[in-house]
């Protein structure tokens, strides 16, 4: 087999294995072949770049990072829908539909909480994607979308242009693993599956978009060119074999049936892999949706349920403190058992100590309960006639429950927080921080890893890192010799990292990478950090009195010192690399915009710093020099605008050299 052949034979068996796991969920095909296939496939095309196409299965891992998104105006609007809450709105609905077409039947469609958005294909192509917007003009956010697996790229036998519309959203357990891994990361949580949805959507970096493995179900033609249609429930069936993933649906010719529909859909919501938020009920003939029309705001054809939260009473029988990987303190109610949308309900988050004294939150409270976007259980209110006596307000705990440290209040925030550099609740998280790229940048230390050394006890705390034995780490599930070995030596390297990283990988709060090198550069000496006054530490630029308060506190703390310690007898370096004699840039700010050909933009960072410039992520009066690459966007309009010189990528190597 020639590797034309091959290449084609390999796109068809990719495309259709691709179809049957995340369209039809009846996968034939191992990950594991997958996988082999799909590399094979990506070696053969950067051997032969001229027979790349754009719906080969390599063009949906994410290309390069955009500046902005471009605007797109919708050749058929995007409308929203008229909310009904209740059956009596619902039959309201229907006598107005009837009044004008009394025959009319209906299809009833579970209403996904998700991001609608506008696929557009040409000649069978996927050429471009756009966000709802505000019905009229959206945002093209087509390089995201080819990343949703259940798009299809091409369809068979295709109109010469077919616009279809459906909501992209995040399956409740992938978005369940995207908050474990972003609080393992100490990031902030996303408050509900449809915020995840339409925040992956809007990166910028379609690489982010494709790792939060987004997924869309179809339920609309918008336009279409050399074919016609009588249904709703025809469009539907034809997308089907189109290759899309279509939404579920029910046809009902009375609105009676219609109540049943949207019972059944309420009843099995917690089945479904996406949240819902309603039901959709749609006039099913195309020709009656005409003679409907639509007002300023909805079509007449069309009506959204509303499912009723529900509430109800549970008693407080306890309040727990649970401690985060990032060493935030938070209060869980423990409740009497309550069922809340489909699911036993036994504790609801109290958020902070703000959220309890605001409601006047005790134990032994009676509290109204809810699931804050059918997910999260949260109370809303006391009932104070049924409040016992006795009862005392909450307050949480000065210190840390798991370790022990001292516990504080953030300055900015409604947070408390250990202050504990080796609290074990914030272990996972600490040592994946420390172990990081811009950190300590330990290779092959991974968050995997990490998890296998802290249990089976080998980790407690980032010291112990440099301590491991070969024959322990070897025995590790998914290591070995070879494995043991090589993260030794990662290990083993990582000891004479800068200080300025070994002060960033501590995880102080309010010191990152910036900070982490000023105050390398103005105390030289680990040492010397640790004696600064708060005076001293306000002196440096950019760390100011909260810093430099965090920076006293974590150092004052005896597990910091224990830490250090154990890091200082492991040989870790602690002094920060002399400053180099090429100073051409000192007080330059740079910023870098657009897509770089010769280094990216860290590359081109680093060298500014090393030539004593800063480099900034954002344009101000500040800001010396803006060097725009390919497709710079709204960063060089402010340079423009505010007269700061702008080079180019050549013009900026000239000065490198």
């Amino acid at each position: 087999m020639d590797e034309f052949t091959e290449i084609e034979a390999l796109r068809r068996e990719l495309t259709q294995a691709s179809h049957e796991y995340y369209v039809l969920d009846k996968p034939t095909m191992s990950d594991y072949d997958y996988d082999h296939k799909l590399r094979r496939l990506e070696e053969l095309e950067a051997a032969h770049p001229d027979l790349i196409v754009p719906d080969s299965p390599t063009q949906r891992v994410g290309g390069q990072a955009l500046e902005a998104f471009s605007q797109v105006i919708h050749r058929a609007p995007l409308e929203s829908l008229q909310d009904v809450f209740d059956f009596q709105e619902l039959e309201a609905f229907d006598q107005r539909v009837r009044g004008a077409v009394p025959d009319a039947e209906y299809v009833v469609e579970p209403k996904v909480d998700g991001l609608s958005v506008a696929l557009e294909y040409e000649n069978g192509l996927f050429i471009r994607g756009a966000t709802r917007g505000d019905g009229q003009v959206g945002e093209d956010v087509t390089e995201n979308l080819r990343t949703v697996r259940s798009i299809p790229l091409k369809i068979p036998d295709a109109p010469t242009r077919l616009i279809v519309r459906g909501e992209v959203f995040m399956p409740k357990k992938v978005f369940q693993a995207l908050n474990e891994e972003r609080e393992r990361r100490g990031e902030a949580l996303f408050a509900n599956p449809r915020n995840a949805a339409a925040g992956s959507l809007r990166q910028l970096d379609p690489r982010i978009a494709a790792a939060r493995k987004l997924d869309i179900l179809v339920f609309n033609v918008q336009w279409t060119e050399g074919e016609t249609f009588s249904t709703h429930l025809e469009t539907l069936e034809y997308l089907k074999n189109k290759g899309f993933k279509v939404i579920p649906h029910y046809s009902c010719s009375q609105v009676s049936q219609a109540t049943e529909h949207i019972a059944e859909i309420g009843e099995a919501r917690e089945s479904f892999s996406f949240d819902i938020d309603g039901a959709v009920v749609k006039v099913n003939s195309l020709s009656q949706r005409e003679i409907l029309g639509s007002t300023a705001k909805f079509p007449r054809w069309a009506a959204a349920y509303k499912y009723p939260p529900e509430v109800k009473a549970a008693q407080i029988v306890d309040i727990i403190v649970q401690v985060g990987r990032t060493g935030v303190l938070t209060p869980k109610a423990m409740l009497t058992p309550v069922r809340l949308a489909g699911t036993t309900v036994t504790n609801a988050t109290l958020h902070n100590q703000d959220f309890i004294s605001e409601k006047d939150i005790r134990i032994g409270d009676t509290v109204l309960v809810r699931k804050a976007g059918e997910i999260i259980p949260e109370v809303l209110s006391v009932v104070l006639e049924k409040r016992p006596d006795g009862t005392q307000p909450y307050f949480l705990p000065k210190t840390c429950p798991v370790c022990g440290a001292a516990v504080e209040r953030d300055e900015d925030g409604a947070h408390t927080r250990c202050t504990g550099a080796e609290c074990p609740a914030q272990l996972l998280r600490n040592l994946a921080h420390f172990a990081s790229r811009d950190a300590m940048d330990i290779e092959g230390l991974g968050i995997a890893i990490v998890e296998h050394l802290v249990g089976a006890g080998l980790v407690k705390t980032p010291g112990d890192l440099y301590f491991l034995k070969a024959e322990e780490v070897a025995k590790l599930e998914r290591m070995g010799k070879k494995s043991a070995k090589n993260l030794l030596a990662a290990l083993e390297k990582s000891k004479a990292q800068d200080l300025s990283r070994l002060i960033y990988a501590f995880g102080i709060r309010q010191v990152g990478q910036k900070a982490g090198k000023l105050l390398a550069a103005r105390f030289h000496t680990l040492e010397s950090l640790q004696n600064a006054s708060l005076e001293e530490l306000t002196a440096v630029d950019d760390i100011g009195e909260i810093t430099a308060r965090s920076i006293l506190e974590w150092m004052s703390s005896p597990q910091s010192q224990h830490l250090i310690q154990r890091l200082r007898e492991a040989g870790v370096n602690m002094t920060a690399a002399e400053q180099g004699s090429d100073q051409r840039f000192a007080g330059m700010t740079f910023v870098l915009t657009g897509a770089l050909e010769k280094f990216t933009r860290d590359e081109a960072g680093e060298m500014i710093e090393a030539r004593g410039g800063k480099s900034s992520g954002s344009v101000s009066k500040k800001t010396t020099y803006v060097v725009a690459g390919e497709a710079a966007g709204s960063k060089l309009r402010k340079a423009q605008e505010l007269g700061i010189p702008v080079l180019t990528e050549d013009e900026f190597l000239n000065m490198l050299q």
